[in-house]
């Protein structure tokens, strides 16, 4: 069936290319800053394609289109890019071109690719600029098309900003400062254009309510030696913040104009900046004045790396978000097949649960509340128009996070519903059996997470399955639920982060198995990265859990673990058990005490 919706948006975007001389436009998935997750403003690529995943890129010329995505989305971009005459190319597979080798391929001599600069990173940007120009196209970068087809975008988000009180925060802003300014001083850069929105909050003890689920304020920040320059939206701004940021020597300036600051600059000055969160636009005009020092952002390791009073404040958050989970999976199997339930009110109930948590703010991403081959979709996200009724059989994925004044969560449990086959209790016990493995995993410090994934991945590839994804990522501090440079993946590829495991970085853990059509897996806790014994050999470093949920036995068939797995799992129930009891009604500490038995 046709949707003529998406293929009428294609034609007016293509008659908008023709008036302004492009051949071929990209529209990624990306706001200025090159967020995770955006608001409705950027959503251009959903708006002509129809894709609702957090990512994809859509390139458009005059006789097609095509949808670049990765693993996560496939099932779900086949299903919405049908009828639109947009091609979905699956990212990663064999024999799929990427962005850049399809445009090389495709693109001949005299021709333009158009994109709107300031959703662009400069590594984008910069990789394209080169592979292109050497092919005789030419790049159109100030080219915002989608305002001109978008007659009802929209406008930018500009919501209240606040102050991280010093006591939750664990360091002051003024510390922060001189930390980023050591790395300025050792890259011998005076001046540092900051970009990425959870950095810019993170250093400064503020946070904003502009993208959904994210904390965070539109900003960019301007660093020298003597001088911090905020560009933000006035009206964001209350009295309170306002006199906090004077207090502490922040200059303020207003969001729209950065960039006639930036051309402002004296030239030649020594600018640090990381061109993954450097819009190309911004980064042009940067070029081609100064002395561009292009490393990471000195603010996403130190960001990574959480404080004592960081540390300490999550553990709390953590016992009461894992108690509010633990809640919801007793009373979602004490009431299966005795109350109607979707997939819908089941996210619902737990985010009751989460919010009368009293240091609750908000969800940290869209509960995930999947229902057998919905589970599949390992994003997938139920709609009042499209979701499933839970029955008393089969398998409950949900994967969700809260945002509280002391931590950012992240967990996910499958739950038994009713009877499920051997081929599922299989697949869930050693996903059990993976997770339970890397939360033991001892390792001398240097090791990045590539050392240690296999630990997730060993028993699913003995039976030639795998996860399309990481096994796992940073946590933000009450921040973003997506957090680098630290992260647990085997596969790499340029530009993606490595980083080495530092004492004080979180890290989540969640293998899973998603088998089409048929049911989808996921066990997901959070890790906190520690010390263990120093001696000749060097520093072994190992994990410590944040998370105590249940595992659902029902899905557990001891014959597929190990011994040494069987241990593991009746050592994390046990303290789950522990953690948990003393603060649960007596029905609910019985069903735990069973829930966690030793087997």
């Amino acid at each position: 069936m046709e949707n003529k919706e998406i293929q009428n948006r294609l034609v007016q975007l293509r008659e908008e290319m023709k008036r302004v001389g492009v051949d071929f436009y990209l529209l990624p998935t990306a706001d200025f800053h090159n967020s995770e997750y955006v608001h409705a403003f950027f959503k251009a690529r959903e708006y002509f394609s129809g894709f609702t995943g957090s990512n994809g890129t859509l390139v458009v010329w005059q006789e097609g289109a095509g949808l670049w995505t990765d693993g996560r989305y496939f099932v779900q971009a086949e299903r919405e890019l049908a009828g639109t005459g947009i091609r979905l190319y699956r990212m990663l597979d064999e024999g799929v071109p990427t962005i850049k080798e399809f445009l090389e391929q495709e693109m001949a001599k005299g021709q333009t690719l158009g994109f709107e600069g300031r959703v662009v990173t400069s590594s984008t940007g910069m990789e394209l600029e080169k592979s292109l120009t050497e092919n005789g196209v030419a790049i159109h970068y100030q080219c915002d098309l989608a305002d001109k087809v978008w007659a009802e975008r929209p406008a930018l988000p500009a919501g209240e900003v606040w102050v991280v009180p010093k006591e939750v925060a664990g360091v002051s802003l003024e510390e922060r400062l001189e930390q980023v300014r050591g790395v300025m001083s050792k890259n011998r850069a005076n001046g540092f254009f900051l970009g990425k929105l959870d950095d810019i909050m993170w250093l400064l003890n503020i946070r904003g309510c502009d993208v959904e689920c994210n904390p965070v304020a539109l900003s960019y920040l301007y660093l020298t030696k003597g001088e911090c320059i905020l560009f933000i939206q006035g009206k964001a701004l209350t009295a309170e913040v306002r006199r906090y940021l004077e207090e502490k020597k922040i200059r303020v300036e207003e969001y729209s104009d950065v960039l006639s600051y930036l051309e402002r600059l004296p030239e030649k000055q020594r600018i640090l900046v990381d061109k993954r969160y450097c819009s190309y636009a911004f980064y042009k005009v940067l070029q081609a004045r100064h002395v561009l020092v292009e490393v990471k952002n000195p603010t996403e390791f130190l960001k990574a790396v959480k404080n004592p009073i960081e540390l300490s404040n999550m553990r709390e958050i953590y016992l009461k978000d894992s108690l509010a989970v633990t809640r919801f999976i007793y009373w979602l199997k004490t009431h299966i097949g005795k109350l109607g339930i979707t997939e819908i009110t089941a996210a619902d109930y737990l985010e009751k649960l989460r919010r009368e948590i009293p240091e609750f703010l908000q969800l940290s991403f869209p509960t995930i509340s999947a229902y057998n081959e919905n589970a599949a979709m390992m994003h997938y996200e139920a709609t009042e128009e499209s979701h499933a009724v839970l029955k008393p059989e089969g398998l409950l994925l949900v994967d969700s996070g809260g945002q509280y004044m002391g931590g950012t969560t992240d967990v996910t449990r499958t739950i038994v519903l009713g009877p499920v086959s051997e081929e599922v209790k299989k697949h869930y016990t050693l996903t059990a059996a993976g997770m339970l493995q890397m939360t033991h995993a001892k390792w001398l410090y240097g090791c990045t997470g590539r050392n240690l994934d296999i630990l997730a991945r060993q028993s699913l590839w003995e039976i030639g399955i795998d996860y399309q994804c990481g096994t796992g990522h940073g946590v933000g501090y009450i921040l973003n639920v997506h957090e680098g440079p630290q992260n647990l993946r085997w596969r790499f590829s340029e530009g993606m982060t490595e980083a080495v495991l530092e004492e004080g970085m979180d890290v989540t853990n969640e293998p899973g198995v998603y088998i089409p059509g048929s049911h989808g897996i996921r066990i997901e806790n959070v890790l906190v990265v520690q010390k263990a014994e120093k001696n000749e050999y060097g520093q072994f470093m190992c994990f410590d859990t944040l998370t105590y949920v249940p595992l659902d036995l029902e899905a557990i068939e001891v014959s597929y673990l190990t011994e040494t797995q069987r241990k593991y799992l009746n050592m994390y129930h046990k303290m789950v058990y522990e953690k948990l009891s003393d603060y649960l009604s007596e029905e609910e500490k019985e069903w735990l005490k069973y829930q966690t038995r030793e087997i």
